[in-house]
């Protein structure tokens, strides 16, 4: 995550802290977040960043096996999956979580991961220490410097375990922040949502056990790791999707396991109650409309399917429609013209391509010139230009001549006229 929206987490969960009566206080038949059973915690909406429910989340405390995530994220950096580590020794002592592994042993990285996150495998973690940077004092080093460049300025590192030591601590906020690097990777998602795998690799097979068994009685939980230490208590960092809805809490310092997956999931459950279902673009729902050349109504662009989004209350569900400010025919019912796109709070969510909701014929002579009104004008335009020709023609012809008069007229007419000039001469 980026250090601005480190800066934006910390500052709305002090703003969370700061009302007490609207917040972590608040019992959830008063609408607000639940107060649980810990001594901190956060949950956040995995999209947006946002803190959804926050008690003492910047609280420096013990963390336990949740150490292990900065392990893993340092393993997945520097080591290939199917790189070989050779098992170092390690002893550990009667109440660690381990794996069995015997020292001279080869376990994939892949392996070893999976040992460590699920079953939370010391010796798993130790190995991998050892195989990143020689030794675990320079291993931890490395984990130091990483949450430096993380800006988990919450968080300190004594081991690569978890084991309580006054060095190794963290914070609500910081391990939600270490747990999103880590869920962007999907070797990392596959691995923590296992209830149990298999490891193929070593001197025999193993099965080894999810210690997050909220995996198994929500079955919307994906991740992510579990941890519990004297100085710890119990702590888990959970990843859930219910919907389309992905959440991220954090809950440190439970009474028991029982109470530590009870919690977490009343967090959850709240979080997951602040979502309403909104259905911004229906499939066949009008999204837009485009004029049509030498038609007078426009053409409906309508969806071709259903958009379905889960959004709280504070956020901002918006459709944009984007298609031609005008077509011309032919267009078949249901050419594609455009598309629709789903944000919520200006981030994608969805596009739907938006189609003719009519066919549309092509123009025609008549319509090209202007539709039948301009056409009938137009003829009658003409019939008037030939019909002053043909008067016109007409008076030309009679003006200063007697061309119209038939040939006896005529000839009377030139006789007479000789008559008169010889009774003129006489």
């Amino acid at each position: 995550m980026q250090p601005c929206l480190r800066l934006v987490l910390s500052l709305c969960a002090a703003m969370l802290l700061a009302l007490p009566s609207a917040s972590a206080a608040a019992r959830p038949d008063q609408g607000g977040p639940p107060r649980l059973d810990a001594a901190s915690w956060l949950l956040i909406d995995l999209k947006d960043q946002e803190p959804l429910a926050a008690h003492a989340p910047t609280q420096r405390r013990a963390i336990a096996s949740t150490t292990k995530l900065m392990t893993a994220y340092l393993a997945l950096n520097e080591l290939k999956m199917d790189d070989e580590l050779v098992v170092p020794r390690y002893d550990a002592a009667p109440a660690e979580s381990v794996a069995g592994l015997t020292a001279g042993e080869r376990l994939t990285v892949r392996d070893l991961i999976v040992a460590m996150m699920l079953p939370s495998a010391n010796d798993a973690a130790f190995t991998i220490a050892d195989g990143v940077a020689g030794s675990e004092s320079a291993f931890v080093a490395e984990m130091n410097r990483a949450a430096a460049d993380l800006d988990l300025t919450g968080t300190h590192y004594a081991n690569p375990i978890g084991l309580d030591a006054e060095g190794n601590y963290s914070t609500a906020a910081d391990l939600t922040e270490l747990a999103q690097d880590l869920l962007a990777d999907k070797r990392f998602r596959r691995i923590v949502a296992m209830p149990q795998a298999t490891l193929q690799s070593g001197a025999q097979t193993r099965i080894v056990e999810n210690t997050n068994t909220l995996l198994l009685s929500d079955p919307s939980v994906d991740g992510v790791k579990t941890g519990h230490t004297l100085d710890a208590g119990y702590v888990l960092v959970a990843s859930a999707k219910r919907e389309g809805v992905p959440l991220l809490a954090a809950v440190l310092g439970a009474s028991s396991e029982a109470s530590r997956d009870a919690e977490t999931e009343r967090l959850l459950d709240y979080g997951f109650s602040l979502y309403e279902r909104e259905e911004p673009v229906t499939d066949g729902g009008q999204e837009a409309s485009t004029a049509v050349r030498y038609e007078d109504e426009p053409l409906e662009l309508v969806a071709t399917r259903d958009v379905v989004v889960r959004a709280r209350a504070d956020q901002k569900v918006r459709v944009e429609a984007d298609g031609p400010a005008e077509v011309e025919g032919p267009i078949a019912a249901g050419e594609k013209l455009g598309q629709a796109t789903v944000t919520v709070d200006g981030r994608f969510v969805d596009r739907v391509p938006l189609v003719a909701a009519t066919a549309v014929d092509a123009p025609t002579i008549i319509d090209r010139i202007g539709g039948p009104l301009v056409a009938v004008l137009i003829v009658v335009v003409v019939i008037v230009i030939l019909s002053g020709a043909l008067i016109l023609l007409r008076r030309r012809g009679n003006d200063g001549t007697d061309s119209d008069r038939d040939p006896e007229e005529r000839m009377r007419t030139r006789q007479e006229r000789i008559r008169r000039r010889r009774g003129e001469d006489a």
